[in-house]
């Protein structure tokens, strides 16, 4: 069975991927991240924000109040709020105090435009004072609903909405929040959707699809954080490469890939030189890298941010990568440093293709993606594996995420290359598995857009290009 969701294909059924979720309570991170992979997938912000505000007035009615009050902050999360105001209209007394910062998120604005137009008392309030003036409804309520900050919540929390969780806080009707207790309110219940982040919490569906979690997508790139104005060189990364030798340009390829995702300096440990000039080149005494390199290799290791080992190396260079790993404190192995014995880092990084995950593991990887993440789990190898193939597995033995990205075309020579490049990118400003996920996604988006113009005739060498337009792009989109 093949399953169709815009455009992409997931060859199996999807109702199986469930033993995927986490079990766990969600972070607001990880609910920011499936929350826009599912708008990816086609299901809109006023969507969901439309379906948590039904579950929300749902809630609310268990307390059968006669006068609700309901705290909206400017994000998504008043949002939700003014919606379950809407469902209640007419049910009770409703009045709505929504922090006008002049800062609320599309989908909030869409939702206050709605509100205004129902028969529901709304209160702006833009300072302490607004909300002194009216003190007195917050202890004339049966019910209070806390829909201020919820996952959207980060450090300590300004005037008003402070004083605003305060006056909750004193008053005598309990409080119902929106998804997360907004930071220092008292709840008597929370209202969590899709997922609890917090213990205790009733849970409402709100139809995320179940791909929005197990799969990658551009929420995986919340995670990334736009650099200081002040910010100097080698904050992006030092990235040392280790590799040439049978195929001289994988190095140089995996190098520049690593620059284009944001990496400040690269080294190339090399036999060959390539005239690039954004690379600073390493030469080796001889013509393929061997032990007695290791003297100029080891101070490069210690000072690198992260190691990417593999590139065009050849299998009789194996033993040095692992010579070399006691060094490493963040390293990405790919090709010829796939072999047993596996090199570990302090943090390691994976990333082979079928036959390389079976000659380090003595695994058959399986054929459907479902298949290869049990495999890596059997495995049970001491780090991040992201076993490429036309849908991408990613495990770190506990998590798991699969990715859809990628054409065809790729299979092109040298994409490899470029993957791992980004991936020790990545990893010199996020955790393995994270720069996994989003090295798979970006590189395969990459992919997509080349195949537009180039079809088949795409090269490594393309990608190049489209990288930084699809990992930038996505993280400007968010400032």
């Amino acid at each position: 069975m093949t399953v169709i969701i815009q455009g992409r294909s997931f060859p199996d059924d999807l109702t199986q991927y469930a033993e995927f979720i986490g079990q766990g309570l969600l972070s607001p991170e990880e609910m920011r991240r499936i929350d826009q992979n599912a708008q990816a997938l086609g299901i809109s912000g006023l969507e969901l924000m439309e379906s948590a505000g039904t579950g929300l007035a749902m809630a609310a009615r268990q307390y059968q109040p006669g006068k609700i009050l309901i705290l909206c902050g400017s994000g998504n999360n008043g949002g939700d709020g003014m919606v379950a105001a809407r469902h209640l209209a007419g049910e009770a007394d409703i009045t709505v105090f929504w922090y006008d910062s002049g800062r609320q998120t599309d989908s909030t604005r869409t939702q206050l435009q709605r509100l205004l137009s129902c028969s529901v008392t709304s209160i702006p309030f833009r300072s302490r004072d607004d909300l002194i003036e009216h003190t007195r409804i917050f202890q004339d309520t049966d019910l209070i609903i806390d829909a201020l900050l919820g996952t959207g919540g980060t450090g300590s929390v300004r005037e008003p909405v402070r004083t605003c969780i305060e006056f909750a806080n004193n008053a005598k009707a309990p409080i119902l929040s929106a998804d997360l207790p907004s930071p220092g309110i008292i709840p008597d219940r929370i209202c969590a959707f899709h997922r609890a982040k917090t213990e205790g919490a009733h849970i409402y569906g709100i139809g995320i699809p179940l791909l929005a979690e197990i799969s990658t997508g551009p929420g995986d790139l919340l995670i990334l954080r736009n650099r200081n104005p002040d910010s100097h060189k080698g904050v992006g990364g030092n990235i040392l490469v280790i590799g040439g030798g049978p195929y001289q340009g994988a190095p140089y390829l995996a190098g520049l890939a690593a620059l284009r995702a944001g990496a400040d300096i690269v080294r190339v440990v090399s036999p060959h030189y390539l005239p690039e000039p954004d690379i600073i080149h390493v030469p080796t005494a001889g013509d393929r890298i061997t032990t007695a390199d290791l003297a100029t290799i080891i101070p490069l290791c210690k000072q690198a941010d992260v190691v990417l080992c593999g590139p065009g190396l050849g299998p009789e260079s194996h033993d040095v990568i692992t010579s070399l790993a006691p060094y490493i404190r963040k390293g990405v192995f790919d090709a010829d440093a796939l072999r047993d014995p596996l090199p570990v880092a302090g943090e390691s990084l994976y990333t082979p293709h079928a036959g390389e995950f079976a000659r380090m593991s003595g695994l058959s990887p399986g054929k459907t993606p479902r298949e290869r993440a049990h495999a890596i789990m059997k495995a049970q190898i001491l780090g991040t594996v992201l076993l490429k193939g036309a849908v991408d597995v990613i495990c770190d033995g506990s998590r798991v995420r699969f990715n859809q990205t990628g054409t065809p075309a790729m299979t092109t020579g040298g994409t490899g290359d470029v993957l791992a490049g980004v991936c020790a990118a990545l990893m010199a400003v996020v955790p393995a598995f994270e720069a996994a996920c989003i090295g798979a996604y970006v590189t395969g988006r990459a992919g997509e857009l080349i195949t537009q113009t180039c079809g088949y005739g795409m090269t490594a060498r393309d990608l190049l290009t489209a990288v930084p337009q699809v990992l930038f792009r996505s993280t400007s989109e968010r400032e």
